[in-house]
């Protein structure tokens, strides 16, 4: 095989890395047991892979063939190990995981590994933010300076978060399994809101240089459509409805140089149909079914805005009422500041001002960026500059997204004197 040859496979090798290693990830977790063994599998897979690819090609199979160089590799190193330890304490192990019996590692068995995994992080033995950093660490691929950095958590201290957890899934022996349908229901919430922080963090990067991430969005939304396969209540019909409403819009969210555009300016043509039709028909079934939730109602709000021709055409008056009825269910601050963005758009910016100096006064929100942009922008609708630029001001020192900070950089610039 010639160089340029061997150099496309090791290409190609880093391309099924990126696509491919959480699923293969999750499929060793099930066969091996235990989190720091498969990740080091894992990667033992791979640089196997980089060893013989070159020479023999890519298997017709990769993920197979990974799973099975991953398992061996493990295998190896347990029985390495057990020459100087007591051959009683892996034997059995050893035994468990070496069957010889064929494995049913096609594309369906390892995406139920992968819902498996879902679960297992999300499991409500452990701290709510323990759930995140594992699921966005292990089943998304996330690494830990990225998660703290995203959490404004200091990197060591989100490690051992994440080491702790996986610790009690192994000492409390919490099963790597989806739970059976009596008890499915009550893990559901967890879940989902575990998928949704994932998918915000890909649809609106929490900090950097890129406004979004395509790749924690897909994967949030991948779960989405196993978990509605699995279990077809209406929130999760809601929160796959919110998820691919917000996604269709991300082709315009952008300018061509990475700049920031917001919803009113947005080029409706460059939506996409397909994922908003997706949408909207889920949002009809969950709110048919009368048990709906505050993914629901988010996402028939979302439904509202993607169903106006023109920004001016968009229903405010549903949209505010949307909420009142959002925040009756979610009573959050967040909640309450979109709402009042919705009544500044129904009732004028003054009406909308009067709602989000009350949330201050509150002491609520005065650390979220986007709560004084709000603020900014209904002072400069209404004149008051200096306020306005205090606001922006403020707004930009808070905002950890570079795209975000140009964007009110370039508004409070535009600011009369």
């Amino acid at each position: 095989m010639t160089e340029d040859s061997a150099q496309r496979i090791r290409e190609t090798a880093g391309a099924i890395y990126r696509a491919e290693s959480r699923r293969v990830f999750a499929t060793l977790i099930r066969l091996l047991g235990d989190f720091d063994l498969a990740e080091e599998a894992l990667h033992d897979a791979f640089r196997a892979a980089l060893e013989q690819w070159p020479r023999s090609g890519v298997p017709a199979n990769p993920r197979a063939w990974l799973v099975s160089a991953g398992r061996f590799k493990a295998i190896d190193g347990i029985r390495r190990q057990s020459r100087f330890e007591s051959a009683d304490d892996h034997s059995d192990y050893v035994e468990a995981i070496a069957d010889e019996a064929p494995q049913p590692w096609d594309a369906e068995s390892i995406e139920d590994d992968r819902l498996r995994l879902v679960f297992t992080c999300c499991h409500p033995a452990l701290a709510p933010d323990a759930q995140v950093a594992l699921t966005l660490r292990e089943v998304c691929g996330l690494t830990t300076e990225e998660i703290a950095q995203a959490y404004l958590s200091a990197a060591p201290a989100l490690a051992q978060r994440i080491v702790r957890a996986k610790a009690k899934i192994r000492d409390a022996g919490i099963p790597y399994q989806v739970p059976a349908p009596e008890e499915l229901a009550a893990r559901l919430d967890s879940v989902l809101r575990v998928v949704y922080l994932v998918f915000n963090e890909g649809y609106s990067a929490s900090s950097g240089q890129s406004l979004t991430r395509v790749d924690l969005s897909a994967e949030a939304i991948r779960l989405g459509r196993l978990l509605l396969e699995l279990l077809p209540e209406p929130e999760v019909a809601g929160l796959l409805a919110l998820m691919l409403l917000q996604e269709s819009r991300r082709a315009a969210r952008t300018s061509p140089t990475g700049e920031l555009v917001l919803l009113n300016d947005q080029d409706r043509l460059r939506w996409n149909r397909d994922q908003i039709a997706e949408g909207s028909g889920l949002v009809e079934r969950a709110l048919a079914s009368g048990r709906y939730g505050p993914y629901s109602l988010q996402a028939a709000i979302a439904a509202v805005h993607a169903g106006a021709e023109t920004a001016d055409a968009t229903d405010w008056a549903e949209i505010a009422g949307l909420y009142d009825v959002l925040f009756g269910v979610d009573p959050s601050p967040i909640v309450e500041l979109n709402r009042a963005v919705a009544v500044a758009m129904r009732d004028g910016p003054a009406a909308g001002l009067a709602l989000v100096d009350a949330i201050f006064a509150r002491g609520e929100l005065k650390e979220y960026h986007l709560a004084h942009a709000a603020r900014a922008d209904l002072c400069r609708r209404l004149g008051h500059n200096a306020d306005a630029r205090t606001s922006y001001q403020r707004a930009i020192k808070l905002a950890r997204q570079e795209p975000e900070r140009r964007f009110l950089e370039r508004r409070l610039a535009a600011l009369p004197d």
